[in-house]
């Protein structure tokens, strides 16, 4: 019961943390860091940290060579696919959008469970996923979708990210039935600082780093710890003790979150429209978390 109640607790901190992130991180793209460039940064930053605490803990080291594999398949899904998507796609739209599109991760959770952890899934979860889907491709597009629309390729990216995030925390799962948070985030980020560099080149040459003023460091310093280094060492040990889905329907509190910091900085209103393809979104993922099979 104990465990439990700091497996909440984690995954509480964790979504309070992403909530507040679409608007910080959207204040530093594209006008002073472009988000690869920043995706690179929190990279680093997170690999550096990762790296230092894991001195203090036990010494571990690869017990398997197909380990070798799962942890670049989970790093490029966990750390380069869902950051760079999940940033590049911030920067074209609003932070509303993000993170109602975000709700799709757990129907995405679900799905690769049972491809990947064989569960079974029921009928109720098969509607709420259509739902759900029908809900996100009208936030995209409006009652007039189409890919020509402001948001439209910002929204997709988005929606990609929620896909990736989703598979990396199915298949992150094997690796911490093995290894420790720590060394297996560590490794993960290590990998990811290698492979995120290509996409981060152009960005970190243009951007004028002397001439940032100290609220852009400060929300750069708050998305490469709190954001990185916190959140995924947290979700990372509460997907050791519970499950993917549970890590994943925390999700749901963070479009509240960041509605209400974006409205409240002056960054987003909230349109009528918004709120009923939010509802039908919010009703597939309900669908697709009723009925299910406890773990």
């Amino acid at each position: 019961m104990k465990n439990n109640l700091r497996v909440h607790l984690a995954l509480l901190t964790v979504a309070l943390i992403y909530g507040a992130n679409y608007t910080i991180a959207k204040g530093v793209m594209p006008t002073y860091l472009g988000p690869s460039g920043f995706v690179f940064i929190r990279v680093v930053v997170a690999a550096v940290l990762f790296n230092i605490i894991s001195l203090f803990g036990k010494k571990e080291k690869v017990i398997d060579k197909r380990d070798y594999l799962d942890m670049i398949i989970a790093a490029t899904f966990g750390v380069v696919g869902n950051m760079l998507l999940f940033f590049n796609g911030l920067s074209y739209t609003s932070e509303i959008n993000a993170s109602v599109l975000m709700l799709n991760a757990p129907v995405f959770v679900l799905i690769f469970s049972v491809i990947v952890l064989k569960d079974r899934i029921r009928l109720w979860q098969a509607i709420g996923m259509v739902i759900a889907g029908v809900g996100a491709l009208f936030l995209i597009g409006g009652m007039k979708f189409s890919f020509s629309s402001s948001h439209a390729w910002g929204d997709t990216m988005v929606l990609l990210n929620a896909t990736s995030f989703a598979f990396y925390l199915v298949y992150v799962k094997r690796l911490l039935s093995k290894y420790s948070t720590i060394f297996v985030i560590k490794n993960l980020f290590l990998i990811g600082v290698l492979m995120v560099l290509p996409f981060a080149w152009k960005d970190l040459q243009v951007a004028e780093f002397a001439s940032f003023p100290p609220k852009i460091w400060y929300a750069i310093a708050f998305v490469a710890v709190m954001t990185t280094f916190v959140a995924y060492l947290l979700n990372g040990w509460a997907v050791q003790k519970a499950t993917p889905n549970l890590v994943a329907s925390y999700i749901y509190l963070q479009p509240v979150i960041a509605t209400i910091i974006a409205i409240n900085a002056g960054n987003q209103s909230l349109s009528l429209e918004k709120v009923i393809f939010a509802i039908v979104i919010f009703v597939g993922v309900y669908l697709v978390n009723t009925n299910r099979k406890k773990a």
